[in-house]
């Protein structure tokens, strides 16, 4: 990234980002974005020259955006009772995030500032491409226990049941808030939560991150579906970034989804986070035709059960009645449509000999209750898939409509009173 500043002020002349807040406009100052929406999504030629994402819209980049290679996602505890400081944190977040996703240093930069104070930039990011970085805020449940948001939380955001066959661990489940950063480079990734936390210091802390690799979903219109580490190509069918009739069907929440309360999150989508175990060493020893019955497309092509190519339609009576396809596809659940954005983990291994790897599921939808909560229902109950995975980490989180200009900032729609 970049330390050309443009017409930023002097932080000097103005209350430092971890203070009272650093003026949104201004830190916005200077940077030409080098990709351009789509329609919902973004220029699929721009995106192989690791350019940067348009950071406003009517939506959030991050979620219909062609998936990028990497991520640091990041969940957040809130540490303040003081409401006033939370909303100018995030509009401090805002300006970072603006010009991060820009190819810009966060303030003044990592160097050329007063010696005796700590730089507004780590600077590990000092000289990289922006690579598509997009970065994706959502609040979850708990955050409306506090600032007096009650009666502002949304009736979609509701707390996950407990599915059979999860093993939850506390310490990777939940969160006040999230932030996804996805990026083609993943130390430009780390870098952009990195700073983000240090922003936030004494108001919130991280609670959990997952670090993720090798896309395992795309939203790109007709381009083949990456290989999971299973060896199999999942969510063939992905809604794909340019498919608006089917995104503001399933995924963006419309006007008459919530009442004048809870109309903040027009424009917005749910996410549900899941971090799902591999039994990689028991996958490993299993035959190559068990492993094509349990996914009910073969392994050379990701075809579905009698057909040729990945995106031939299925012919779901052909597979096994507990293969993952057949009962994920939306013929078999009243048209249960989902975006995936989810991605590969490898986080060493368990202390028994065996990897700690998997997929972390990133799924967006216009209602959790009519998305992801049905089909899990059914996938924990008969999938055969389930024999091999466990859900070991969870969260859902309430992803606010996008900033649509330099004088909006996240979560506005739901804090501020003029909103």
């Amino acid at each position: 990234m970049t330390e050309t500043q443009g017409s930023t002020p002097s932080r000097r002349a103005l209350i430092g980002w971890g203070g009272a807040g650093l003026a949104l406009g201004a830190a916005a100052a200077g940077g030409t974005v080098a990709m351009t929406r789509a329609g919902d999504d973004v220029d699929p030629v721009a995106a192989e020259t690791g350019g940067a994402v348009e950071f406003h819209g009517v939506h959030q980049a991050g979620i219909a955006t062609p998936v990028q290679d990497r991520l640091h996602f990041a969940a957040f505890d809130v540490k303040t009772d003081d409401r006033d400081a939370f909303v100018q944190m995030l509009k401090d977040w805002t300006a970072a995030a603006r010009r991060m996703t820009a190819g810009k240093a966060v303030g003044e930069g990592a160097y050329g500032g007063l010696a005796e104070a700590p730089p507004d930039d780590t600077g590990e990011a000092l000289g990289l491409k922006p690579s598509r970085l997009t970065l994706t805020i959502g609040f979850g449940p708990s955050l409306f226990d506090r600032f007096d948001l009650k009666d502002r939380r949304p009736e979609a955001l509701v707390d996950l049941p407990a599915f059979p066959g999860d093993n939850l661990d506390r310490s990777r489940t939940g969160g006040d808030l999230c932030v996804q950063a996805c990026a083609d480079d993943p130390q430009v990734a780390v870098h952009a939560i990195r700073n983000l936390a240090r922003i936030g210091f004494g108001k919130v802390a991280i609670r959990w991150s997952q670090l993720g690799f090798g896309k395992t979903s795309s939203t790109t219109p007709g381009a083949q579906t990456p290989r999971n580490l299973m060896g199999f190509k999942d969510g063939t069918r992905n809604i794909a970034g340019t498919e608006t009739d089917r995104l503001k069907k399933f995924v963006w929440v419309g006007d008459g989804d919530g009442d004048t309360r809870t109309d903040w999150m027009t424009g917005g989508s749910y996410l549900v986070a899941r971090r799902i175990r591999m039994n990689i060493e028991t996958w490993d020893r299993s035959s190559l035709q068990e492993q094509e019955d349990v996914f009910g497309r073969d392994k050379r092509e990701g075809a579905p059960v009698g057909k040729a190519h990945e995106h031939d339609e299925p012919f779901l009576k052909a597979m096994k009645p507990d293969a993952h396809v057949r009962l994920a596809h939306p013929d078999s659940n009243n048209g249960v449509t989902i975006l995936r954005r989810g991605y590969s983990f490898t986080d060493g291994t368990d202390g028994l000999g065996r990897l700690d790897a998997g997929l972390f599921f990133l799924a967006y939808q216009r209602d959790v209750r009519k998305g992801f909560i049905p089909l899990q229902r059914k996938l924990s109950a008969h999938d055969a898939l389930n024999e091999y995975i466990q859900h070991v980490g969870s969260a859902v989180f309430a992803v606010p409509p996008g900033v649509r200009d330099s004088g909006d900032w996240w979560g506005r729609t739901l804090f501020s009173k003029e909103a």
